[in-house]
């Protein structure tokens, strides 16, 4: 009875497994992940496999070809904590620090999710992380924070489980070796061994405590076990008792087998030994590559080196080292092209270009502990990563404004030291207290919080300078001439705004501000007298002071983004003069029953496409696009149904010359092609592609596109004898209502069919646009081959 009760405590049920194939979505989505920081390696015949932060990359020695797996493909975008491929099934197993796991098959492409930890209610989500994966006779022993958990590899399924702590609790285990037909597990309290074979494993009493130290990891090789402990000394296990037999400078990381070789890792130290524990390699950090090092492997005669920077400190990542066993300190960096890290603060997008900084300030605009981050550049396809030792000292680099004139400059905020001005990616000014009209707003030191910023028309740069008296500044770019304004009369004391989180300007000339305790701000400096406002209370239907994102569409209608919802200024001359003016709430029909649009929602941020439509980010709920008026949601994407990677959604920037929209969250930046871009000021370089449409272009999921257009046109189709086949204007036959041909900013989509919904005939056709308000038109010829 008692062996029973037992049983029934310490057996994991088994689950009914829970599995799902992952979607891919690289037909119209792309990611832009780091690989620079390591978690883990793993290798297989000519193959090494890199886990970064939440992406995978495939790395063939032979090759050199790599592959990368991320939420692209279906990773699931959380912290991965390790991995482990199986030769045998094909199979790379990823572990992550909530429980989850991800089964990825070579043969098939596909990821198959599996959330029985994840989902496993008896253990606190805390004590879920997966540390490691030894595969054995075709079944994965999981080493988890718990316990061991047993997963048959061929049918996708959990078995037992084993909780091996003292009364059979729970007990953090860290890996697992079998060796001559016993199971050792290495934990933070001793190391245990069990009878493999034993069909009571399940029984805490069936594992020995052989040893009561901490240890980091135990591997078996050659009939021997070896174990690392947390003293940094590698020991092996000689019958009953562990004799140490190397010991280390630094901390212990982790301990490998493979390829009948022991591989150890510390922090600043790799070591390859072969079955007898004879030395093969040892590598070392160096000066050129001063990182930490997480994970390590050798394939052939070769070592592969997981580092690690300290990202806070500006000291990236290499991704995998790998050196010859010969030149064990020559290095190869080995990784994918990328960003710098995952953890953007902020996005600016341009033809064919984005760029990235880490920041940052928090919600409540405290800048410290302060950000000695760099940034990233993409650009045609390439990143170009300015580490932080080349920013001038800039830290907390925030918002990035493009020079609409010239993509090679570009011009970040720093929220301490106040304007960095890039050309062609090199640093070339930092504007201060000494050469613009920013101030300090302490006197012990260089305090300039600039974090809100846009280029106007006239190309003036406006950018804040919180905590100040005069916090808007405009710089001229072209003539070099600052300014500053003063906002007294709405700011009780220099000090009474912490920051200033968003700018724009409307048709008028009009700067709108979001600060964080005024609210929304306006101020007018284009008429014989200025105009200076807030509103921050709920008395005007503000749901909060704090403003986190403002944007002007295209009909001067001003959107404010709140910590708690999405306010709209339909007026901006009636904000000014109504003493009793209200920003204004969109109100939608949920199921006939009227709500406010994004109720009580934190928006991060708010950016208006070509087609006036709105994109607008938050934290929890992911990414909007609503129709221009907000009375429709065209899309809304979250982590269950796209590729983001976190819900928690920082910044969104439009590239509108390629239909691009970039996404970036605290996980990672992705992109979605929307196929939206700007309208032009004339039909001169309107084309039509792909020209021809070959029968390979599949036009039940993809269109013929007709960009370069204006923002008032119609679109005539004719075949070759002039015959009308389908027509459409911009004001009318705008996208997501049906019609086949569609227009959306500055690009018109064909799906191919005409007027009756019948697919054309192979043939040329004329298109034939015309813009309405100019009267210019133009003739393109597109042929159909059928």
């Amino acid at each position: 009875m008692k062996q029973m009760k037992i049983k029934a405590l310490f057996i994991l049920l088994l689950l009914i497994p829970v599995l799902n194939y992952a979607q891919d979505f690289t037909n119209s989505w792309q990611g832009y992940f780091s690989y620079l920081d390591i978690k883990d390696i793993s290798q297989g015949t000519n193959r090494v496999f890199g886990a970064a932060e939440n992406a995978v990359f495939i790395y063939n020695v032979q090759t050199r070809e790599m592959e990368k797996l991320s939420t692209i493909n279906g990773l699931s975008g959380e912290p991965i904590s390790t991995i482990q491929y199986d030769e045998a099934s094909g199979v790379l197993l990823i572990g992550f620090d909530t429980g989850l796991m991800q089964v990825y098959s070579e043969s098939t492409k596909k990821i198959t999710t599996v959330v029985d930890i994840l989902n496993k209610p008896s253990i606190p989500p805390v004590d879920k992380k997966i540390n490691h994966f030894m595969v054995s006779n075709g079944f994965a022993y999981i080493a988890t924070d718990y316990g061991i958990s047993l997963y048959d590899i061929q049918n996708l399924e959990f078995g037992d489980t084993y909780f091996i702590g003292s009364g059979g609790g729970q007990l953090k285990v860290n890996q697992t070796t079998i060796n001559n037909g016993f199971i050792y597990a290495a934990t933070t309290t001793g190391m245990r061994k069990a009878d493999a074979s034993s069909p009571n494993l399940v029984n805490f009493q069936e594992w020995q405590l052989i040893n009561a130290f901490n240890w980091v990891g135990v591997e078996a090789i050659n009939n021997t076990v070896y174990a690392l402990r947390n003293v940094n000394k590698l020991y092996e296990l000689v019958t009953t008792n562990f004799v140490e037999r190397a010991s280390y400078n630094t901390a212990s990381v982790q301990i490998k087998s493979e390829e009948n070789r022991l591989q150890v890792t510390t922090l600043k130290q790799f070591f390859v030994y072969d079955e007898n524990l004879t030395l093969l390699a040892s590598s070392g950090v160096i000066s050129e590559f001063n990182t930490d090092f997480t994970s390590g492997t050798s394939v052939n005669d070769a070592v592969y080196i997981g580092t690690k920077g300290d990202f806070n400190s500006g000291r990236i990542g290499f991704g995998i080292l790998k050196a010859p066993f010969e030149a064990p300190l020559e290095y190869e960096e080995i990784h994918p092209d990328s960003p710098i890290s995952n953890t953007a603060f902020a996005i600016a997008a341009a033809d064919k270009n984005l760029w990235v900084t880490y920041g940052d300030y928090s919600v409540t605009f405290n800048p410290y502990p302060l950000r000695q981050r760099g940034f990233s550049h993409l650009k045609q396809e390439s990143w170009v990563n300015v580490p932080f030792d080349s920013v001038l000292g800039a830290v907390n680099l925030n918002t990035i404004n493009v020079n609409p004139l010239n993509y090679n400059q570009v011009f970040i905020n720093s929220f301490l030291h106040g304007l960095l001005e890039v050309n062609n990616d090199i640093p070339a000014v930092l504007y201060g207290v000494n050469n613009s009209s920013f101030q300090s707003s302490s006197s012990a030191g260089i305090d300039i919080r600039n974090s809100a910023s846009v280029i106007d028309n006239d190309g003036v740069l406006w950018c804040t300078n919180a905590k100040t008296a005069s916090p808007l500044k405009s710089f001229n770019i072209s003539t070099g001439v600052w300014d500053s304004y003063n906002f007294s009369a709405i700011l009780p004391t220099a000090n009474s705004e912490f920051g200033y989180s968003s700018l724009a300007v409307d048709d008028n000339g009009v700067k709108w501000l979001g600060g964080y305790k005024k609210g929304i701000i306006g101020f007018d400096n284009t008429g014989p007298e200025t105009l200076l406002k807030s509103i921050s209370s709920d008395d005007y239907n503000m749901p909060i002071a704090a403003v986190y994102s403002v944007a002007v569409d295209k009909s001067n209608t001003v959107w404010i983004g709140t910590g708690k919802g999405l306010r709209v200024i339909y007026s901006g001359a009636e904000f000014f003069s109504n003493p009793s003016f209200n920003v204004s709430s969109i109100i939608v029909l949920d199921n006939g029953t009227p709500s406010e649009l994004l109720y009580q929602q934190f928006i991060t941020s708010i950016n208006v496409d070509g087609s006036n439509n709105k994109w607008i980010a938050t934290l929890g709920t992911g990414v909007y696009y609503f129709s221009s008026d907000g009375q429709k949601t065209i899309y809304h994407f979250t982590m269950d149904n796209s590729p983001l990677p976190s819900n928690n959604v920082v910044d969104v920037a439009l590239d509108e010359v390629n239909g691009i929209v970039y996404m970036a969250t605290d996980k990672g930046v992705v992109s979605f092609r929307s196929d939206t871009s700007k309208t032009q000021e004339s039909l001169e370089d309107a084309y039509v592609y792909p020209n021809p449409v070959r029968p390979s272009f599949n036009l039940n999921q993809e269109k013929v596109k007709i960009k370069g257009l204006t923002e008032n046109v119609n679109i005539k189709i004719t075949d070759i004898e002039g015959n009308l086949v389908t027509e459409a204007e911009s004001q009318t036959n705008t996208k997501f209502k049906g019609y086949n041909l569609e227009v959306d900013g500055g690009t018109a989509l064909w799906n191919g069919k005409n007027l009756a919904g019948r697919t054309v005939a192979s043939g040329v056709y004329l298109i034939l646009l015309s813009d309405l308000d100019s009267f210019e038109t133009k003739v393109l010829k597109v042929m159909v081959v059928r």
